[in-house]
């Protein structure tokens, strides 16, 4: 064989086995929540290319070997399944699992061990499309009001009764799709697009720093493929 092609086989040979490499040694780090403060322990983490899976620590995290453009799917008792695509600039991944609706699924969370603290978790109160049909109430305001015990509407806020406010205002913080917003703007959200409505009334709402003190209400939206 001419010497010169040979050296051109080789080198190409170096090239794609760089290449291949370079595509399968991704290594991700990440960490698993629920109602988005919450930690989970102990949820299975599954990498589609290779099968490798792993299961989450006691604060949530998790490492994988991943390729460009992978997708993880993370699951746990009570939980819905979430299915995560890794996109090629993602080092880490932040995963919020929705628990599904009724106290079974929260009775699962905890003696599967994916909640450490229960009272947390039992401190949250929950309400899915699937617990009511959220396109007969005429605005969101309606759809919280007399659904969610101790919590009130007055004069267009949403208030959680025995919460102590550090500001002029008692009004609960107001998440929508992980972002804080003002509540005048929930009022141009339909109903029938809300895909859950949680109410955290306790110190599990220190997470939100001096803005959760009056509690908060997290709403997660209908996305493209629900």
């Amino acid at each position: 064989m001419n010497k010169k092609l040979l050296t051109s086989i080789l080198l190409a040979s170096v090239v794609f086995l760089f290449v291949n490499t370079q595509a399968q040694d991704r290594v991700i780090h990440g960490v698993v929540h629920t109602f988005d403060s919450i930690p989970l322990m102990d949820v299975k983490v599954k990498v589609k290319s290779s099968k490798q899976t792993v299961h989450t620590d006691s604060l949530g995290r998790f490492t994988v070997s991943t390729r460009t453009d992978d997708k993880l799917t993370v699951s746990a008792k009570g939980f819905f399944t979430q299915k995560v695509k890794l996109e090629e600039k993602i080092k880490f991944a932040a995963i919020n699992l929705n628990l599904k609706p009724g106290d079974k699924n929260r009775e699962y969370a905890i003696g599967y061990g994916h909640v450490n603290d229960k009272d947390k978790l039992n401190a949250l109160a929950n309400l899915n499309e699937k617990d009511a049909d959220f396109s007969q109430y005429s605005n969101i305001f309606d759809l919280i009001k007399g659904r969610f015990a101790g919590v009130q509407i007055i004069n267009g806020e949403i208030i959680i009764r025995g919460q102590n406010s550090f500001s002029s205002s008692n009004a609960a913080l107001i998440v929508v799709d992980g972002v804080p917003v003002d509540g005048s703007i929930i009022q141009s959200i339909p109903p029938a697009q809300v895909k859950s409505i949680n109410v955290i009334k306790d110190g599990s709402s220190a997470i939100y720093g001096v803005r959760g003190a009056n509690g908060v209400v997290i709403i997660e939206t209908k996305r493209g493929n629900d």
